[in-house]
């Protein structure tokens, strides 16, 4: 890859876009991993208003650490860059609480660590209404279109996506490049939505090296016959979650009604 000319794309492609749209810059929550970091920074190299957001909802302090050493890093280094931390624990535990509560522990879990991620978009949202600001998307292409590893209407809604064209180890690449912190740069990636040290590789399992060589694979038109061992149980893996996770990728089905019933 490029590292330097893709960088300048999608720092020139963001300010055409806000520009183009009459915006005044950018509103990017940043979770102290790898995705927002790289978001962040090249929303800040526009030049144009970026505001990073902390949304912690009882946070693992490792995360809220890297987050905050990201930050200051970037405001350090831009003037354009402003933070505000808006501690969601509260509103969450209220939310929570209202909630009738279920036995099934999973599907609660899950429930719950969505609702998280929906809390943040909607705090998103508030600040770019508030400030005239796109809400930057920090999804990559194995999260977004191969795995759907991202919750609707969650961290799935926002206005653009600067790096969902850019594999995992492209997305580290830029990293590298724009020079994001070591403590961010080497911590295992996390969606931080269980309020523990779970990794995404815990819960989809497979590493995203692993995800993105099956990416690949099925993209060439390869099945699981066409493999055995650790390679084919990453395959189906990939295969499974792409399937399940179509309602997410696709857009939201409309039931057209025939002509004739409308007459």
């Amino acid at each position: 890859m490029q590292t330097e000319k893709v960088a300048d794309h999608i720092i020139n492609w963001l300010k055409e876009y806000a520009t183009r749209a009459n915006m005044n810059g950018f509103v990017v929550g940043v979770s102290g991993g790898i995705d927002s970091a790289v978001t962040s920074t090249l929303c800040a190299k526009t030049g144009m208003n970026t505001l990073c957001l902390e949304m912690p909802i009882h946070q693992d302090k490792g995360q809220i650490t890297r987050a905050r050493k990201h930050i200051d890093e970037l405001q350090h280094n831009f003037a354009n860059v402003s933070s505000l931390e808006v501690n969601l624990t509260p509103v969450f535990d209220e939310f929570r609480n209202a909630m009738p509560q279920h036995r099934e522990t999973a599907p609660l879990d899950l429930a719950l660590a969505n609702s998280r991620a929906r809390l943040r978009m909607t705090t998103l949202y508030y600040f770019a209404g508030l400030h005239k600001y796109l809400v930057a998307g920090t999804g990559n292409k194995v999260e977004d279109f191969g795995v759907g590893f991202y919750t609707k209407y969650g961290d799935g809604g926002v206005d653009l996506s600067p790096i969902a064209d850019l594999v995992k180890s492209e997305v580290y690449e830029l990293g590298k490049y724009l020079n994001i912190i070591d403590e961010i740069m080497v911590a295992p990636p996390t969606d931080g939505l269980f309020g523990d040290s779970r990794s995404d590789e815990d819960q989809l399992g497979a590493s995203y090296d692993e995800l993105e060589w099956a990416m690949l694979e099925k993209d060439g038109g390869r099945t699981s016959g066409d493999f055995e061992g650790r390679q084919r149980e990453v395959f189906d893996i990939y295969s499974r979650l792409n399937s399940a996770n179509q309602h997410k990728m696709l857009p939201i089905p409309v039931c057209e009604i025939p002509v004739h019933l409308k007459k």
